[in-house]
């Protein structure tokens, strides 16, 4: 192989990676929000959800499309945006977090 060929395969690996990247956050994305629905839990705007989502399909990006990161960066934030209200609710504290009362440090009750 010359090494013209060499940089092609490297640069079709590496968009074949950072396009599963930007997929496997997608599924994080829908799960989280799915299962953050189905608990009753609030789940943010609407429209932030399916903002990221469309901005992952669409092929006008501010990156070209072979470099994911922008659509990656995108899902990330709407992925912490679906969190959001859940950090309002318990003070940026895990709901299962309580204090010990012998040491005065913090530790998980479910452990």
């Amino acid at each position: 192989m010359d090494t013209t060929t060499t940089v092609i395969v490297i640069a079709a690996v590496l968009a074949a990676l950072v396009l599963a990247a930007a997929v496997a956050v997608l599924v994080r994305l829908v799960r989280t929000r799915r299962d953050l629905s189905r608990a009753g839990l609030p789940t943010g705007p609407r429209w932030v959800f399916w903002g990221a989502v469309v901005y992952l399909v669409l092929p006008t990006d501010l990156l070209p499309d072979p470099i994911y990161l922008d659509d990656i960066g995108v899902l990330l934030l709407a992925l912490h945006n679906l969190r959001a209200p859940l950090r309002g609710m318990y003070g940026h504290k895990s709901p299962l977090t309580t204090q010990s009362k012998e040491t005065n440090h913090p530790f998980d009750s479910y452990k």
